[in-house]
């Protein structure tokens, strides 16, 4: 190969190396001298899906990496809440205080220091009842990340369906659709999420019957679920209505393909984005929106363990046993910081021109 020389005006030899070398400095070539978002697999190109570069992206985003190793952390401890309790060799019910006279002080206080923390009671035990501080907090998990993942999947397949179906169809059903909706977002959640739990819990259980937990737990699901579709269903249908007019979807209706397969193949891939985005918004949302309900008393009862129920102790004892709130407390902070962190580090990677 020649290069020409400007100085002398003439042609000088090059060599394979100094050529390998200037194809990694054009700008848009990776390291080997191909474009990027191509590999080589067996000697020829292969181009890389946008969930593969979007995967790529992720993983070099450390903070949305280690917040995802917590959350799955998390979710590890809820699933394999029963296992832990089996190896720990302590349960979330027992009444260890009335087990062992030496735990508890006559005013029902934990006599060790820092709320009882032993090597018997990793995270102490619980003023007035006894029960073990750290199967408490994993049962809680469990619950709390229960009853939130249900209701998120709920909320995601609602509102997407209703969200869609409003913006590609229009006229008169995107006009009720969205007075629908205008009308459930003028309830404030909380105070609507307090008000109707009694109602939903009447439902299934006639007033003065004790309420069995899974009624609370479909209770729950059902509140916050029903107003809490709202804010994706709107997001997804301005998104659809630009969508719909774009070439792709014309093309897709010439050929004669059908509503179901332009919304399967053409518009759902195109919105997987901003479901996805909100999704890790949504989760802790619910989570501390059910941990409010049970704290208030409306939600998850004694004895299941919850988190927040251990709040509503809590607040009972912090001030001779501040210890009992710590553990609760920071696992719902690292919690949700992490599952919003990860969120943004989710929509970073989808749309790497939105760097923080």
């Amino acid at each position: 190969m020649f290069q020409e020389n400007s100085a002398r005006g003439h042609f000088a030899m090059t060599s394979p190396s100094q050529t390998a070398v200037s194809k990694t400095d054009t700008p848009g070539l990776g390291p080997d001298g191909l474009s990027k978002g191509k590999d080589r697999k067996g000697g020829e190109l292969v181009g890389r899906s946008p969930g593969q570069l979007m995967w790529t992206r992720f993983k070099r985003d450390r903070t949305g990496v280690f917040c995802a190793c917590v959350i799955l952390a998390f979710l590890l401890i809820a699933a394999l809440a029963p296992v832990i309790s089996m190896l720990y060799g302590k349960d979330a019910t027992t009444l260890y205080g009335s087990n062992d006279a030496n735990l508890l002080d006559e005013f029902g206080y934990p006599t060790g220091p820092n709320g009882g923390m032993s090597g018997s009671h990793w995270f102490g035990i619980e003023p007035q009842l006894g029960r073990d501080v750290f199967m408490q907090l994993v049962y809680g998990i469990r619950t709390s990340l229960g009853i939130s993942v249900a209701v998120t999947l709920l909320t995601v397949l609602t509102g997407t369906v209703i969200g869609i179906t409003a913006g590609y169809l229009g006229g008169r059903t995107d006009f009720w659709l969205s007075r629908v909706i205008d009308f459930l977002l003028a309830f404030p959640s909380q105070l609507t999420f307090v008000a109707f739990m009694p109602v939903v819990v009447a439902l299934f259980v006639p007033p003065g019957e004790e309420t069995p937990t899974y009624v609370r737990v479909l209770s729950l699901i059902i509140v916050q679920w029903a107003l809490g579709w709202m804010g994706l269903s709107r997001l997804l249908r301005g998104q659809v209505l630009s969508l719909r007019e774009r070439e792709f979807v014309e093309a897709a209706r010439i050929t004669g393909a059908s509503q179901w397969r332009i919304i399967r193949k053409e518009l759902l891939p195109n919105v997987v984005t901003p479901i996805l985005v909100q999704s890790t918004y949504m989760l802790p949302l619910f989570v501390t929106a059910e941990a409010g309900l049970s704290y208030l008393g409306v939600g998850i009862m004694e004895p299941t363990p919850d988190w927040g129920r251990m709040f509503q102790n809590a607040a009972r004892y912090y001030e001779n046993d501040p210890t009992y709130l710590l553990f609760p407390g920071a696992a719902m902070v690292i919690f949700v910081l992490c599952f919003n962190l990860l969120g943004d580090s989710v929509r970073d990677a989808f749309d790497p021109k939105s760097g923080r």
